[in-house]
């Protein structure tokens, strides 16, 4: 290469690595306002967009001209590395989550990362409820009484905000704001976070609270919890396990009930519509998106399932 040459790749170089810098700046903005996402989780991002953008400034590939082609040969070069299928994954939910930015903004036309696909490992998959069978559960509560009423109430929370249940048994009175439609969730490791309720759980919290909860005199130190039981303290989550048990074995239902399969109900719900993997993260409280990747391979089975029932060739040979 003569010294021209070096110096015309050097400068296109720089130009690019200014662009990547550029957009860096407008994403970081576009996470934190449009996305509304924490701290944590943009930096997340950050770090998927920065593998990116080394691979790509050598290249002088600017962000708007990234191919699927391009992007499959950083994925290939990464398997080289030994870089774990997961980690993998999660780049390119990051790289879908910027694209999506470019194609909002109107900087690029489609999404590039959306036509990659990686394969998934296979991992022992847990049961899941289908809206049907959720409504079956609750159609065993008798709610002419009262315990019956909270119990309808806390499968809802359960299945319509995800949430643990050690995060439900412990959900305090003050942590719901009413008017925004939000909880409180203190999770894993004492960590915070923020989950939209809807309207139909939040019409069943106010019911269950003005109806039944009112009726209940705490026992001191309880009056903080918004689940109690008739004695006035709030609930094990061994009580949340056995009363879910029940109905899932007055509803007919066969699988392996407890409250975590409403949480996993409510994230393949997510994921198989749509939903963003890094916002189902932020959702769920996982620390690292490799456990909320499960779903992908779930949301995955649900179609295969789909096609094997319905499509007359699928299982001829």
């Amino acid at each position: 290469m003569t010294e021209k040459e070096h110096s015309t790749n050097t400068e296109s170089e720089n130009r690019t690595a200014r662009e990547w810098q550029r957009w860096r700046r407008e994403y970081t903005t576009w996470l934190m306002l449009e996305r509304g996402l924490s701290e944590n989780t943009v930096s997340a991002y950050l770090r998927d967009y920065d593998q990116l953008a080394s691979y790509m400034i050598p290249l002088s590939v600017s962000p708007e001209a990234v191919s699927a082609d391009e992007m499959r040969n950083l994925l290939t070069d990464l398997t080289a590395t030994g870089l774990s299928a997961a980690t993998q994954r999660r780049l390119l939910s990051g790289w879908r989550s910027f694209f999506n930015m470019m194609v909002a903004v109107g900087a690029m036309k489609d999404n590039a990362a959306a036509m990659l696909d990686l394969p998934v490992k296979a991992e022992h998959l847990p049961d899941v409820l289908t809206d049907d069978e959720v409504a079956r559960l609750q159609a065993t509560f008798d709610l002419s009484r009262p315990d019956e009423v909270r119990n309808y109430t806390m499968v809802e929370v359960l299945y319509e905000c995800g949430l643990r249940v050690s995060e439900l048994v412990e959900l305090r009175m003050s942590s719901i704001v009413w008017e925004e439609g939000w909880i409180k969730v203190r999770g894993k490791g004492d960590k915070e976070r923020w989950v939209p309720i809807g309207e139909r759980a939040k019409g069943l919290l106010r019911i269950y609270i003005d109806t039944v909860r009112s009726h209940i005199m705490p026992k001191p130190g309880e009056d903080l919890y918004v689940f109690l039981n008739r004695r006035g303290c709030h609930l094990t989550r061994q009580m949340v396990f056995i009363f879910l048990r029940r109905a899932a074995s007055a509803a007919g239902i066969k699988k392996n009930i407890g409250p975590h399969t409403l949480r996993h109900s409510f994230a393949t719900v997510l994921v198989e519509n749509g939903a963003d993997l890094r916002a189902v993260q932020e959702l769920l409280g996982h620390a690292s998106i490799a456990t909320t990747e499960l779903y992908t391979h779930l949301s995955r089975e649900s179609l295969r399932s789909a096609i094997a029932g319905c499509h007359p060739h699928y299982a001829k040979r």
